[in-house]
């Protein structure tokens, strides 16, 4: 938008002034054409003015025009202008004249008179110029910082302000280049920079009027300062930029590592997002083990020079030695960074062949001790700046999620330790009741039984004593029973877990629907913990839940035994009020299952639980 458009032209004399500062002055014969006019206008004014008062001389009505044109057009112009006034003004003295007076000093002071007008105005129009020029110049440099900070990109920002230099300017062909783009026939280029580094070039016509090419000139230091604030801006918003991406990529595998995903899982995000996010050519995972070998837990390599042959592959297994990037985070503990021209070793023979050229490493420390590595590879380019400060954020996360896993799992191995302890006395003492203690009474019953058939006719009141305490030993051994089905059944041992579900369903005061899909025997400790878990909520249904059915199922789904049992109850329980499903839930966690219970109020309970079969088997 031209600069003039900025002025507010609403009353006659700024559009007057607008008029009459201009940069460059109207056309020479407007200047000629205004002053012969004006002078014509002058000298019938002077001579409608003698008729009335023929003893005044009116000189000052001649300086009006050469105001006008001393304001509006060049000096010479102005003095032309002032010479022709005097000449009419000489006229009128010379008419006077005819009477016996004199006129050569009046003619003489009006000359004078006139160009110390031409000098002044001149002068004042020039101050007028120049402070609406840098008027108009600070508009230009704020118009100019609006364009290019808000351009999305350099190439951009560089059109833009050629764009608006222009208009502001109001020259066509002034551009903002690229430093090294050519200049052009015809053209000239004034490089513009920021301390020592050349950010662009104002080009121009070369043909320029004087004037303008010293107006193009001034805008230099502005142009100048304006790139140097576009070329911060530019790194601000880089920096920005990538400090968001990062945050963004650690976000989401710190996301993981709180939802306890697979460790597997976090290792693949890790070698993406910062592959990624970085730009790296290759990104590797690896964990120490004892025998000086690094496994390869996850891999993104993006170079192509030997891919197909060189390429690593997870679980790969390999040994350290020699210098490079992985042997010295494992024996240092510390990060590494290394240009693989100098380096040795199986690994670094493997990844030279990949082109990779500098490497940077960092440890990943569990409990105090480098458990493993991310390195990180680059090719002919340098490694991007605070490359280690940001790989130890993620060798935080993975080494968060090593050690939450490692410790989940010596959770469920101990855990799993105290059940099969448990069961295993379970089972003792159920074999130690059944062929100790149950057969013992078994002999005493058969015992007494003898010596209530020596009794004699005449003596019945031992005969029913004898008889009494015959009953109290069956029922005693119905007791010894059912405390062994209850401490480990023993259709569970013999038949598995089919009979033993049908057993619990035959027993159960609750009528009961049944469907077991299981076809053979299945590993003991899923045995056992489906066993205890239909027990328990068959237990719990009859003592809370003043159902009328409930319906039992076990199927395999996979590699998982999946169990449900539902009833119509009233529903509402809850594992805080202590009836058993806590203890059930850490049996089916032991074995690495899974335990859900879903009881609304009013519209009964369902457990489920799924339980793992490959892990069982050993």
């Amino acid at each position: 938008m031209p600069a003039s458009r900025n002025i507010d032209r609403g009353s006659p004399w700024e559009r007057a002034a607008a008029v009459v500062l201009r940069p460059t002055a109207p056309p020479l014969r407007w200047g000629v054409l205004t002053a012969m006019v004006l002078i014509a206008a002058e000298f019938g004014i002077v001579h409608l003015l003698k008729q009335v008062f023929p003893e005044n001389a009116f000189g000052a009505v001649f300086l009006f025009g050469v105001l006008v044109v001393s304001a509006g057009w060049d000096f010479r112009l102005a003095v032309a202008t002032s010479v022709a006034s005097a000449g009419a003004y000489t006229w009128f003295h010379a008419v006077e004249s005819s009477e016996g007076r004199t006129f050569v000093p009046a003619v003489v002071v009006f000359l004078v008179l006139a160009l110390l007008t031409n000098l002044l105005v001149g002068q004042s129009r020039s101050r007028a110029l120049d402070s609406d020029q840098r008027r108009r110049e600070a508009d230009l440099s704020a118009a100019l910082a609006r364009t290019v900070l808000r351009a999305a990109d350099r190439p951009a920002a560089l059109a833009a302000a050629s764009t608006r230099l222009s208009e502001m300017l109001e020259l066509p062909g002034i551009t903002l280049a690229e430093p090294a783009a050519p200049v052009g026939p015809g053209r000239r280029g004034i490089p513009l920079f920021d301390d020592d580094r050349p950010e662009a070039a104002l080009v121009f016509p070369a043909d320029l009027p004087d004037a303008d090419r010293r107006r193009v000139e001034r805008m230099v230091p502005n142009l100048e300062a304006l790139l140097a604030a576009a070329h911060d801006r530019q790194e601000l918003y880089a920096r920005t930029d990538a400090l968001g991406r990062q945050q963004a990529a650690l976000r989401r595998v710190a996301t993981l590592v709180a939802a306890r995903a697979d460790p597997g899982a976090v290792f693949l995000a890790v070698t993406a997002e910062l592959a990624d996010e970085l730009g790296v050519e290759h990104v590797t995972l690896l964990r120490f083990h004892p025998d000086g070998t690094g496994e390869v837990l996850a891999a993104r390599d993006d170079t192509a020079v030997g891919a197909a042959a060189n390429g690593l592959t997870v679980g790969e297994r390999l040994p350290l030695g020699g210098t490079n990037v992985s042997t010295l985070v494992a024996e240092t503990g510390a990060p590494a960074l290394l240009d693989y021209a100098g380096a040795t070793g199986p690994i670094a023979d493997r990844l030279r062949a990949r082109g990779i050229r500098s490497g940077i490493g960092v440890p990943i420390t569990v409990e105090d001790r480098p458990w493993g590595s991310i390195v990180v590879g680059v090719t002919e380019r340098a490694a991007p700046e605070g490359l280690s400060l940001r790989l130890a954020d993620f060798a935080d996360l993975v080494a968060t999620a090593v050690y939450n896993s490692e410790a989940r799992a010596a959770l469920t191995r101990s855990r799993a330790r105290v059940i099969a302890a448990a069961d295993q006395a379970r089972r003792t003492i159920e074999r130690d009741l059944h062929d100790g203690a149950q057969q013992r009474v078994v002999v005493l019953g058969l015992d007494l039984r003898a010596a209530q058939a020596t009794i004699p006719d005449d003596q019945p009141a031992l005969r029913d004593r004898l008889d009494a305490l015959v009953d109290a030993v069956t029922h005693l051994h119905t007791d010894l029973q059912e405390l062994s089905r209850g401490i480990h059944p023993a259709i569970l041992s013999r038949g598995g877990l089919g009979p033993a579900l049908k057993t619990l369903a035959r027993r159960s005061r609750v009528p009961v629907s049944l469907r077991v899909e299981v076809p053979g025997r299945l590993p003991e400790p899923v045995e056992v913990t489906a066993y205890y878990v239909v027990a328990e909520a068959l237990t719990n249904t009859t003592k809370y839940a003043q159902a009328s059915e409930v319906s039992i199922s076990a199927h395999l789904d996979g590699d998982d035994l999946l169990l449900a049992v539902a009833d119509d109850g009233i529903g509402d329980a809850r594992a805080e009020k202590g009836s058993g499903l806590v203890g059930l839930r850490d049996r089916v966690e032991a074995v690495e299952g899974e335990f859900t219970l879903v009881s609304p109020a009013g519209r009964g309970t369902t457990v489920r639980a799924r339980i793992p079969i490959a892990t069982q088997i050993r």
